[in-house]
């Protein structure tokens, strides 16, 4: 026992020398004593200045214990705790016995030696492994699953705008090359050899090869133009195939189509590309310019469009149709003449459409006058153009002349419009839908009581089908512009005030107006939310029977000719062509009846569905 006490050899003679196997150890020889197996003991076991001969089943259990680590690259911890867990079952030709193993379990137990496996853990250099290596694949595959959602949640787009970063996908681009391990170029192919030249004049490290998939006839929604000789993809169209992928960016110059030089004939490689099938590499010289994130601008269109008849559009395969009223979103207006754009209602790619200033430009240059006097109606004037200074009293004819091409619009939850307002030409039926919409619903419909500098008669009332006001308050508040409309019988003036408006408005009905297409220019904004529907005339025929019904009932006395028929089926043009884009719904009054059903279909929609207004309205 003494010697045991002593140097670490002895401990080792002693080990070597006890009692026969199978035989229990002295009581006294508890192995979880401090003396046994204590910090002092185990630092005389380990660090004594005489040579240490390891015992065999020591060197075994050590190299068993290597091995763990350098096969399974396991952390020092966790392999001790294996070993640990195994010591029963260690084999018995090691000529480990019993208190051998406890002596050894006493040891990988001990804090310090705890202490310096974890510390080996830290200090030990572990290669870390990929654990992708087609990240850039993975991320053009989340592109085409998140696109949908780019019009309708700004952080989509923002992340789409992060994930089509050129720096961005180079960075995925090599860390899937270094995953992989391919440091090595892929031979080039026997037709690539005929380029080697050119390539010498570009960076190395510049080029990229890109490979796509695609059907016979499917468009990539792509643009080219020659630049330095080079062929440049000048736009890529939204919701496109190439959009999609995320591959290609504006600037990109294509020097190879699956190993063949290109040329410099955009063209061509428009009908090369759109007849390949299958597997597409393309040889590029990447641009590196910031990707645009779509915009969120939407435009109601006012003219239809078709781009197979336009002369100007760099592609007209690329060009996208539309009809006058549709609303459009506008994705990109970087280049001035032609815009990308897509339709709301149908959704799909994107598309050209010209730019509100090519087509400002356009129509200013072909626009004609109209000319109501000849012997068709709606035959282009041959009279020269007149020079005027604007007058009020001359607005209707600047109107006629203003331009409309697109309009912002902002789409709005289901609401109730402040004011219903009906255009037409005089006797086409406004007042009897206006008064038919009242009778039948008062409390939600309303409308205003006119304003005149006559005297009242006997029979009349102040507020009932007039407010009487004197001469010279009424032209003074016509000064101070309290009149949405005025105008002049007989000597007396007439007109509708702002207020008697906004006055019905505030009851919380609707109020209905049937005024002159003039006044829209001030009703079209937030304050009184108009819904604007132009009562259009039939045809001539069709008015001339309506008013013979009309008087063989009773209903008025009225007689007109067919000049004066005429003149409102004539007038009726007028104003259509002059007012068009003001207008959300046109009625044709061929059947009173019709028409007001019609038109009471339109206004229970406005309470049912979204609607587009002016932007001017929301913000």
């Amino acid at each position: 026992m003494e010697s045991r006490a002593g140097g670490g050899c002895g401990r080792d003679r002693n080990l070597r020398g006890r009692s026969p196997a199978g035989a229990a150890p002295p009581a006294s020889r508890c192995l979880m004593s401090s003396d046994f197996l204590g910090e002092e003991a185990l630092g005389k076991y380990c660090c004594h200045e005489t040579p240490v001969v390891w015992p065999e089943w020591l060197s075994a259990a050590h190299t068993l214990l290597r091995r763990r680590l350098q096969l399974r690259r396991c952390s020092p911890i966790l392999t001790m705790q294996q070993v640990l867990d195994n010591l029963t079952g260690l084999p018995s030709s090691t000529g480990a016995e019993e208190i051998d193993l406890i002596f050894l379990k006493g040891i990988m137990e001990n804090p310090i030696v705890k202490s310096l496996a974890k510390a080996h853990e830290r200090l030990e250099d572990s290669k870390l492994e990929a654990v992708s290596d087609n990240n850039l694949e993975l991320v053009n595959e989340i592109l085409e699953d998140i696109s949908p959602l780019v019009n309708v949640d700004e952080d989509v787009a923002e992340l789409v705008g992060i994930l089509k970063e050129p720096h961005f996908q180079s960075l995925l681009e090599a860390h899937d090359i270094v995953a992989s391990k391919c440091y090595e170029s892929p031979p080039s192919s026997p037709e690539m050899n005929n380029s080697s030249v050119n390539n010498q004049l570009l960076p190395v490290d510049a080029i990229r090869i890109l490979g796509i998939h695609k059907r016979a006839g499917e468009p990539l929604g792509v643009t080219f133009r020659v630049e330095n000789n080079d062929l440049v993809i000048a736009r890529i169209l939204h919701g496109g195939m190439i959009d999609r992928q995320g591959l290609l960016h504006v600037g990109d110059i294509i020097k190879e189509v699956n190993g063949h030089e290109v040329g410099n004939n955009p063209k061509e490689l428009q009908e090369l590309l759109k007849n390949i099938s299958g597997s597409v590499t393309l040889k590029i010289l990447p641009s590196y310019r910031d990707t645009i994130i779509p915009q969120q601008v939407f435009v109601k269109c006012h003219f239809d469009y078709n781009p197979y008849n336009d002369n100007l559009i760099p592609c007209k395969e690329a060009g996208l149709k539309f009809s006058k009223g549709e609303i459009l979103q506008i994705v990109n207006r970087e280049d001035p003449n032609w815009w990308q754009a897509s339709h709301v209602k149908e959704g799909g790619s994107a598309g050209l459409i010209p730019s509100q200033f090519l087509e400002e430009k356009r129509k200013a240059f072909v626009r004609r006058d109209w000319d109501n006097s000849g012997p068709f109606c709606g035959t282009i004037s041959s009279k020269k153009k007149k020079k005027m200074m604007y007058l009020t009293t001359r607005n209707a004819e600047f109107d006629r002349h203003e331009i409309q091409i697109y309009e912002e619009v902002a789409k709005m939850p289901p609401f109730q419009r402040k004011t219903l307002v009906l255009i037409g030409a005089q006797g086409v039926g406004r007042r009897s839908l206006k008064n038919r919409f009242i009778v039948l619903n008062p409390t939600r419909f309303g409308t205003t009581v006119p304003f005149t500098s006559r005297k009242p008669r006997e029979d009349e009332k102040d507020g009932q089908a007039y407010k009487f006001v004197s001469r010279s308050e009424m032209e003074a508040d016509i000064k101070a512009g309290k009149y949405l409309e005025h105008g002049e019988y007989e000597g007396n003036l007439y007109g509708t005030k702002i207020d008697s408006i906004l006055e019905v408005v505030q009851t919380g009905r609707t109020c209905i107006l049937d005024v002159n297409p003039q006044a829209l220019k001030v009703l079209r904004t937030s304050e009184f939310m108009p819904y604007v529907v132009f009562i259009a005339a039939p045809e001539l025929d069709t008015l001339r029977a309506m008013h013979k019904a009309v008087v063989d009932a009773g209903i008025t006395t009225k007689l007109l000719t067919d000049s004066d028929l005429k003149k409102t089926v004539d007038e009726s043009a007028r104003i259509q062509r002059a007012y068009n884009h003001y207008f959300d719904l046109i009625i044709v009054n061929d059947n009173l009846d019709k028409a007001f059903e019609k038109l009471q279909t339109a206004i229970e929609k406005l309470r049912m569905e979204p609607q587009w207004v002016p932007i001017s309205w929301v913000y």
